[in-house]
């Protein structure tokens, strides 16, 4: 009984436990319902506002959308009204373009038109001028023909009626008309051998005159004139170094501000100047003598000693020429010809003071042109300016006698002093005058020893020597010595081996050749050496 009521019990506790536990698990669902309801309804109302606020987007966009649309359509339309305008801008201007140039086309075409018809009425005007003139033509023949024989039935019955008249026939009406022409004749010839005498009388007084000329000029005599060159003394031998300077630099400023090449060798107490401009050459003598007598030697003191001796120069030239113009007799020449004319003291040529040869063939000229009937001033002038262009050669290019004249002619010289200048080299002059002046200066210049070559020429020509060897690549130095009779090539070792030395010999031996001409023979020497150097310490 026990044991039923226990299970009874333990079956009524577990229906109770069991209704309990239902009872525990309905609640429990039902909170799970409302929990699940409420968050159901929470996402709800978050899915609610999503969707609205996508809906605002969307509306936001398709505004964006929209309003961008109506820009790009606005844009579009303007460009397309922007390039509308361009294109019916272009296309009236070209069509005024063309139409400009189809009115002018037609304009041509019209006047063409109208020189064409003009043309064709000229022609037609011509034709029919023409035609006329052959109607003309054709009947004027016809009465010439008839006229002639007319004329000639005349003729006949003048010349019958003559013949009655005159009592004789034709044959001898024609010989009493030759006897006369034959006398006419005579008087006419006697005529022309009168006027031909005289005009051979004035060619034979010129003719004696040139042959005159052309014998002075076979005898024109010989005279001596000295020789000289540009050499500076000095005090003593310690001077060259002092104008040597340290490195070079105090003969450095002397050569580039005088222009000139100051040579300083072995000679004792000297120092010689080389240049081809004799105004140069003086500028740098006096140059530097005020140097070594002042004994300061710098090339701030350089530049005013060159200063002062250019000064000195022009000065010395403007009184040259004053001087010599005085001393010819010459006047009236333009003071810049008279500074060139007074330049010629510093010029020599072929061993000549080229402003002393001057001033003499105006002496000689003048007198030749007294003993000939010449006119006098055209023939001092002439023989006074004939080398001035001399004075102008290291400037300018070409003969010094077309130099002078161009020079001479451009200051107011006269026209026959100009020929005088221009032809006093020529073999065959245009005037006496200017055959006078040649002959003077064949006379004046006709000197013992005067072809023999001056100082200029000399240092030009070892110059030129000098220039050809150093043309010829890995050469160091180059001299000539022995008055250019032998020239010493010094090359750089690192490039010229011994091999290439003997090839360089020959090969400048062979353009010294084709450059330049020399009498003699000019001797070769390549030296080559390599040197090492060393110290002990």
């Amino acid at each position: 009984m026990e044991a039923i009521i226990a299970l009874l019990s333990a079956l009524v506790a577990l229906g109770i436990g069991t209704g309990a536990g239902y009872v525990i698990q309905g609640r429990r669902l039902k909170r799970s319902l409302g929990d699940a309801e409420a968050k159901a309804k929470s996402a709800a109302a978050q899915a609610s506002g999503v969707l609205q606020e996508a809906e605002a987007q969307k509306r936001s966009l398709i505004q964006e959308a929209e309003a961008q649309k109506r820009s790009v359509v606005q844009e579009a339309e303007a460009q397309k009204r922007s390039v509308v305008q361009e294109a019916e801008q272009e296309s009236r201007r070209q069509r005024t373009a063309l139409e400009v140039e189809l009115r002018e086309w037609r304009s041509e075409l019209q006047k063409l038109e109208r020189r064409l018809t003009s043309r064709e009425e000229a022609l037609e005007r011509r034709t029919e001028t023409l035609e006329k003139r052959d109607r003309g033509l054709v009947a004027h023949e016809q009465e010439v023909e008839r006229r002639s024989t007319e004329v000639e039935a005349l003729r006949l019955q003048q010349v019958r009626a003559l013949e009655a008249v005159a009592k004789m026939t034709a044959a001898e009406a024609k010989e009493v008309l030759l006897r006369r022409a034959e006398e006419d004749a005579k008087q006419e010839l006697g005529r022309q051998y009168y006027e031909l005498q005289q005009r051979f009388k004035e060619e034979a007084d010129q003719n004696g005159r040139k042959l005159l000329v052309e014998s002075m000029q076979r005898l024109a005599s010989d005279v001596v004139s000295e020789s000289t060159v540009t050499v500076v003394p000095l005090p003593n031998d310690e001077m060259k170094g002092r104008l040597i300077g340290r490195e070079g630099r105090n003969i450095r400023a002397i050569e580039q501000a005088t222009g000139v090449d100051l040579i300083i060798d072995d000679t004792p107490e000297a120092v010689t100047i080389s240049c081809f401009d004799p105004i140069r050459r003086e500028v740098a003598r006096l140059t530097l003598t005020k140097l070594i007598s002042d004994g300061r030697v710098h090339p701030a003191r350089i530049e005013e000693a060159v200063v002062k001796a250019r000064q000195e120069v022009d000065q010395v030239v403007l009184e040259a020429g004053k001087r010599a113009t005085l001393e010819a007799g010459v006047g009236g020449l333009d003071p810049e010809v008279v500074k060139l004319l007074g330049r010629l003291v510093f010029r020599t040529s072929y061993g000549q003071n080229v402003l002393q040869h001057s001033m003499e063939m105006s002496l000689i000229a003048s007198m030749l042109a007294h003993e000939v009937g010449a006119n006098v001033e055209i023939v001092k002038a002439g023989a006074l300016l004939h080398d001035i262009g001399k004075a102008l050669t290291h400037e300018v290019e070409g003969p010094h006698a077309e130099i002078g004249a161009d020079v001479a002619r451009r200051h107011g010289v006269p026209d026959a002093v100009l020929r005088c200048i221009r032809e006093h080299h020529d073999p065959e002059q245009s005037t006496i005058e200017s055959a006078l002046v040649h002959v003077a200066d064949t006379i004046s210049g006709g000197r013992p020893g005067a072809r023999r070559d001056t100082l200029e020429r000399y240092a030009k020509r070892l110059e030129e020597l000098e220039a050809v060897v150093n043309s010829f690549p890995g050469i160091e130095k180059c001299y000539a010595i022995q008055a250019g009779r032998e020239v010493r090539v010094i090359v750089k070792p690192e490039q010229v081996d011994d091999v290439q030395a003997s090839v360089l010999a020959r090969d400048v031996a062979v353009k010294i050749q084709e450059k330049l001409a020399f009498p003699g023979q000019i001797k070769v020497v390549v030296i080559r050496e390599t040197r090492s150097t060393e110290y002990a310490r």
